[in-house]
């Protein structure tokens, strides 16, 4: 078998075994992992779902499946398959050597694309410590991280790639050093974080399941030039700018990685540690895909991660902070389909129907925004002489003014009086300087 690279022409299968719970419909799912084998740069030539009554230890599919999958690697000159779902090593061997093709698993192509994408340096030792935890028990693949030219693991091929056992030893070794200089990443990260928290700057997250369009949303609140495709993980690493808002001087906007279902145990580490962020914001925008089929089901999991971090309950009616639905995409909505959901999101006041690609309803995102997050302000007044200049410009930077007039002189000297909108946190902070 040759090497498979970048453009190379593959058969995605997604198998339905019986019995098992997934979060997606099976077509859903076949629909999913096409835009993953897109986002890695291959050429889906051929996709199917196939049913598998038994799951076969050595090849998963049955004899019969696995020589019509062969016939069709012939016809359409196939030279990768992508298996959507974990193969054990044993049939990932058995089943390259059956279909004398290079057979990748939903694991390996994520891999392969978080290797890729990964741009921070935590994002890149948590790849790294997935990516060695998978190879473990896949001797027959060659470890090649230390060489690499590119990003990705070299499931596909690429410079530098050789054949060779992996050694056990080492990559316990390298596993080992990665754990420690990524606890060191952490407390670094908690550092930063800590001092966001001590600053009056309230942090928005936008979280929401991948390709939903977080990034165009963010592009467009940030005037930024995030990369923003129709592709699944387009982003990886948590990015962050400062936005206004009317009533806030400042806030920070934050784009995370996008959920999927079945994520592969290994990368959970890696995919929860990107989320960080969210523990720490004032709002959190969920972003959703509604023109998807699917755009329920992805709700499901989404909420469900959020649960898993203690951000949100299941059902997501519970949530210690609160969360905005921007129903995205709304340019792809048929008009019947639009006229029913915007009912809906008329209803409920965290909902937003918008377009992020088209700028349709952001407006009403950012008063929304504005909204929640100077709901607890209040009006106060202070007397403030000119040599109290340290005061008056902390008022200017983290307050909303309302208005500023002369008001007599006092011992002090020549007074103004200030009308600000102050969060109770900020009213603490001005009360200590």
């Amino acid at each position: 078998m040759g090497e498979v690279s970048r453009g190379a022409r593959a058969l995605v299968l997604c198998p339905d075994i019986r019995g098992a719970r997934h979060d997606l419909e099976p077509a859903s799912r076949l629909e999913e992992a096409c835009g993953l084998a897109l986002a890695i740069g291959i050429v889906v030539t051929a996709s199917q779902v196939l049913p598998v009554r038994d799951v076969k230890p050595n090849t998963l599919f049955g004899s019969g499946q696995v020589e019509t999958i062969a016939t069709l690697c012939e016809q359409e000159q196939i030279e990768l398959v992508v298996v959507d779902g974990a193969l054990s090593p044993i049939q990932q061997r058995n089943l390259e050597d059956k279909l004398r093709r290079k057979v990748i698993d939903r694991t390996g192509l994520i891999l392969e694309i978080f290797g890729e994408r990964a741009a921070t340096a935590e994002g890149r030792l948590q790849v790294e410590l997935a990516h060695l935890d998978y190879q473990q028990s896949r001797l027959v693949r060659s470890w090649t991280h230390l060489e690499r030219q590119r990003g990705g693991f070299g499931f596909l091929g690429g410079p530098g790639e050789t054949q060779i056992e992996a050694d056990r030893r080492l990559i316990r070794q390298r596993m080992a050093r990665l754990r420690k200089d990524l606890e060191q990443v952490r407390r670094t990260r908690a550092l930063h974080r800590d001092r966001r928290g001590r600053a009056p700057w309230p942090v928005i997250a936008l979280v929401g399941y991948t390709n939903a369009g977080k990034s165009t949303l963010f592009n467009r609140l940030t005037g930024s030039d995030v990369l923003a495709e129709d592709l699944l993980f387009a982003t990886l690493d948590p990015t962050m700018r400062a936005i206004r808002l009317p009533g806030v001087e400042k806030a920070i906007l934050s784009d995370t990685v996008g959920f999927i279902s079945d994520l592969p145990t290994q990368l959970i580490a890696a995919f929860r540690a990107t989320l960080e962020e969210v523990n720490a914001a004032d709002v959190i925008v969920h972003v959703r895909d509604m023109s998807s089929p699917a755009a329920t089901e992805q709700k499901v999991q989404v909420l469900s991660v959020l649960s898993d971090l203690g951000i949100a309950e299941d059902d997501g009616e519970t949530s210690p902070i609160p969360i905005i639905e921007a129903w995205n995409k709304w340019d792809l909505l048929e008009s019947a389909h639009a006229g029913e959901l915007a009912e809906v999101a008329e209803a409920d006041p965290n909902v937003i129907s918008l377009s992020a690609a088209t700028g349709k309803g952001v407006i009403d995102l950012v008063d929304r925004l504005d909204q929640m997050l100077t709901s607890e302000s209040k009006l106060y007044e202070y007397f403030l002489a000119a040599g109290e200049g340290q005061k008056i410009a902390w008022l200017h930077a983290h307050g909303q003014i309302m208005s500023v007039m002369d008001a007599g002189v006092d011992d002090r000297g020549p007074l103004r009086k200030i009308a600000v909108r102050l969060s109770p946190k900020e009213r603490g902070r001005f009360g200590a300087l």
